[in-house]
C-alpha cells in the first residue's frame, strides 16, 4: 500500500488506454469512485489525509485490475465492491473469523468493533495494515466484536389474533349516535332562522 498517486494509478491503468481514460474508464468515472471511497473511510472516522489518500489508492487500484474483465459495470461500483472486500478481509484477520457466509455480519459488527474500540482516536495507523498488530489494539478488536453482537435467545411464538385498536369499535358503532347528533343540529339551525325571521 505505500505507493504515490501517479504510480499507483499508473500501474493499475496500463495499457491501451485513450487520453482521460484510465482501465477502460473515464477519469471522471474514476474521481466518483474515489468520492465514494473516501466518503466510505470518512464515515469510519479516517482523518489522517496522507493514510486517508494511501487507502483510497489501494482500493481504487484492486479496482482497476477488475475493470477490464467487467465492462458492463462501473467504476464506482467496482471500487464500492472492493472496499468492502478490503475491510470485511481485514476483518477476518484481525477478528480471527471466517469471512464467508457471514461477510455482511462480519462487516457490520466490525466496524461497530471499530469505534467502540476507539480506532479513530488510538490506532487510526493500524486500520487496513497486515499484521501483526499491537496486542492491545487486537485484544481491543476482538472484545468490542463480541460485545457488539446481538444476543441470541431461543424463543416460542404462539400466533395471537389480529387487534386492529379502536378502528375495529368505529365500524360497530350503531348509527343512532350521528342520526341524534344530526338531528340537534337541523333543530339548532331552524331555530336560528326563525330568530332571524322574527326580527327581519
Amino acid at each position: 500500500m505505500d505507493l504515490s498517486l501517479e504510480s499507483a494509478l499508473g500501474a493499475a491503468g496500463e495499457g491501451a488506454d485513450q487520453p482521460g481514460h484510465m482501465a477502460g474508464r473515464s477519469l471522471e468515472e474514476w474521481n466518483a469512485a474515489y468520492t465514494k471511497v473516501e466518503s466510505y473511510f470518512h464515515a469510519l472516522r479516517v482523518r489522517n489525509k496522507v493514510l486517508l489518500g494511501r487507502l483510497v489508492i489501494y482500493v481504487l487500484k484492486r479496482a482497476m485490475r477488475r475493470a477490464p474483465q467487467e465492462p458492463q459495470r462501473s467504476a464506482t461500483e467496482l471500487a464500492a465492491e472492493e472496499m468492502d472486500h478490503v475491510v470485511t478481509e481485514w476483518f477476518a484477520q484481525v477478528l480471527l473469523e471466517p469471512p464467508t457466509g457471514t461477510d455482511q455480519m462480519l462487516s457490520t459488527r466490525g466496524r461497530l468493533a471499530l469505534l467502540l474500540a476507539d480506532m479513530p482516536g488510538k490506532w487510526q495507523d493500524q486500520f487496513l495494515r497486515p499484521g501483526p498488530w499491537p496486542q492491545e489494539f487486537v485484544t481491543a478488536m476482538r472484545e468490542t466484536y463480541l460485545e457488539a453482537g446481538p444476543d441470541f435467545q431461543l424463543s416460542k411464538m404462539a400466533p395471537r389474533p389480529l387487534h386492529l385498536g379502536p378502528i375495529t369499535t368505529l365500524t360497530n358503532i350503531s348509527r343512532l349516535p350521528y342520526v341524534k347528533m344530526a338531528s340537534i343540529w337541523i333543530v339548532f339551525a331552524l331555530v336560528l332562522a326563525l330568530i332571524f325571521a322574527l326580527t327581519h
